[in-house]
């Protein structure tokens, strides 16, 4: 199968969570012998802050504007069997009108962040997808499970919608030993929101203060200094402003536990496991969550721990090792039996060639149609 991808960034994981599910995702196809073209504007911030500008596992395009690649890049979808545009992708709503012209490949829309596409859509269109477009797709994959695709199907008259989730790339994330002065008691890593900095004291700030002798990292952008916007980080709490996919299994094997905290609109739908919830558990690393709704479909209270407030992260936290490290590995577990990039490359296969059997069944019922 031949895809092309029109996208965010695959080039750069900094203040964005779709290079890394992107990357797992690819490599997964490439293994499975499928072709991929993955378009990505060349923007300042990620132009800055790149992990590389080719790879081997997908041909990726930088190009500086639309009509630049414009010509390259509507033949690349002409001769591709699916074409897929995705949330975020600069000038979106633009290029989809312009691949939507193309007859040949399943014209799909990924998106990496439904919740707030659908917040957005009730207030009007947005840069990336219009309104008007979404029936037009023939596949429409979301990162959010859940009534987000119900919400999809039946408000907005998407013809054909599938859970496409996170995932973890086992041969880029696995436990490795790490020297003890690197050690920390609870580690977090997420770029700054404001909606999560309620959730962030309660459930990080807060357990640290209460445990000056050990040892909290926070690793993510856009945080400010302290004293900035109240922004308080208690002196034993160790601050990276990034640390990129190549250090992740260090950071989590690093950790005594880490924790996931997830983004106000996202848990508002459920169903929405970050990538940073599988990368932790293949590495063996007991994890802390907040609760939403749909995580027991990822995650059973055997395998990971949910924390409500300060007093459930102490409790977690001083639970005993064996305790945390029996859920870690069956945490382990059951992300390298379900949540790898090998298994959303043939979900997102599997999805493509039941909207393309769907298609033609149409097409051959119009035929008949018309005679």
């Amino acid at each position: 199968m031949r895809l092309t991808i029109f996208g965010l960034t695959l080039s750069s994981s900094w203040g964005n969570g779709h290079a890394t599910p992107y990357r797992a995702i690819l490599r997964a196809l490439h293994r499975m012998g499928h072709q991929v073209t993955f378009f990505e504007k060349d923007v300042p911030y990620y132009a800055k802050r790149r992990d590389f500008t080719s790879c081997d596992y997908c041909d990726l395009v930088i190009y500086p504007d639309w009509e630049a690649v414009r010509s390259r890049a509507l033949l690349a979808a002409s001769e591709s069997d699916a074409v897929i545009t995705a949330s975020y992708l600069p000038q979106g709503a633009q290029v989809s009108d312009e691949l939507l012209e193309i007859s040949r490949p399943l014209h799909v829309f990924y998106d990496l962040d439904t919740p707030v596409t659908l917040g957005r859509l009730e207030n009007g269109d947005t840069d990336y997808l219009r309104r008007d477009q979404i029936p037009a797709f023939d596949l429409y994959l979301s990162f959010t499970g859940g009534r987000a695709l119900n919400e999809l199907r039946d408000d907005w008259g998407a013809r054909e919608v599938n859970a496409l989730y996170g995932c973890v790339d086992p041969e880029m994330h696995f436990r490795i030993e790490i020297p003890r002065p690197y050690h920390c008691k609870l580690s977090y890593m997420g770029t700054h929101a404001a909606d999560r900095q309620r959730k962030l004291e309660q459930l990080f700030l807060e357990p640290a203060r209460a445990l000056p002798g050990e040892v909290f990292v926070l690793a993510g952008s856009l945080y400010p200094k302290n004293g900035e916007s109240g922004f308080d980080c208690p002196p034993n709490v160790r601050r990276y402003e990034h640390v990129g996919p190549q250090d992740h299994s260090a950071l989590y094997s690093s950790s005594g536990a880490t924790l996931n905290i997830t983004r106000a609109e996202m848990a508002a739908y459920g169903y929405c496991p970050s990538g940073r919830l599988f990368e932790a558990a293949a590495c063996g690393t007991p994890i802390l969550t907040d609760e939403w709704e749909g995580l027991n479909e990822f995650f059973s209270t055997d395998e990971i721990f949910v924390v409500r407030n300060t007093d459930s992260v102490l409790d977690a936290l001083t639970s005993g090792g064996s305790n945390l490290q029996s859920r870690a590995e069956r945490a382990r577990e059951r992300t390298l039996d379900q949540h790898t990039g090998d298994h959303r490359a043939r979900e997102l296969v599997n999805a493509i060639e039941r909207a393309g059997s769907r298609e033609n069944d149409f097409d051959e019922q119009r035929a008949e149609w018309v005679k």
